[in-house]
């Protein structure tokens, strides 16, 4: 792949990732550390809440969905980082041996006002698991670096 630049992408673009199997040890080494609730660290206690077993912390999640995109290196030679995520939706949980791919589209782009150096790109980003159920939404928004300031 090509390193892009802000003025390389265009609204519509749609880019999918590969896939990531989330392993029931992850779900729980994850959650011991960034969210503790037994739903997420004790199966035996999972199985009798009220997923009915262990889920991937939602943060768990985003986590993963960063990790898929950044695997693509789509903006590998633009980002400057983002200032922000959107809405965040779970309509599903994510459960040991769920494999998640993310689908991002760009839904906006725009010059910075104030840094000519830069765009502003507004993704709406996906995250299935094997079964194509949609297990998160959000909307993230990335600065990109263009390729000659305006």
């Amino acid at each position: 792949m090509t390193d892009r630049f802000f003025e390389d992408f265009k609204v519509g673009d749609r880019f999918v990732s590969g896939g990531m199997t989330i392993t029931e040890a992850a779900i729980i080494d994850f959650a011991r550390q960034w969210d503790p609730q037994p739903f997420h660290t004790d199966p035996a206690f999972a199985a009798t809440w009220t997923f009915g077993g262990l889920i991937a912390s939602g943060l768990h999640t985003m986590a993963a969905t960063l990790r898929l995109w950044l695997d693509l290196g789509i903006f590998r030679a633009c980002s400057l980082g983002s200032p922000g995520i959107g809405e965040v939706q779970f309509p599903r949980p994510v459960r040991p041996g769920d494999t998640l791919r993310v689908v991002s589209d760009i839904v906006q782009l725009r010059p910075s006002a104030s840094r000519p150096d830069r765009g502003i790109a507004k993704l709406r980003q996906v995250t299935m698991n094997q079964l194509g159920e949609q297990v998160m939404e959000q909307e993230t928004t990335v600065f990109l670096k263009r390729r000659t300031a305006a």
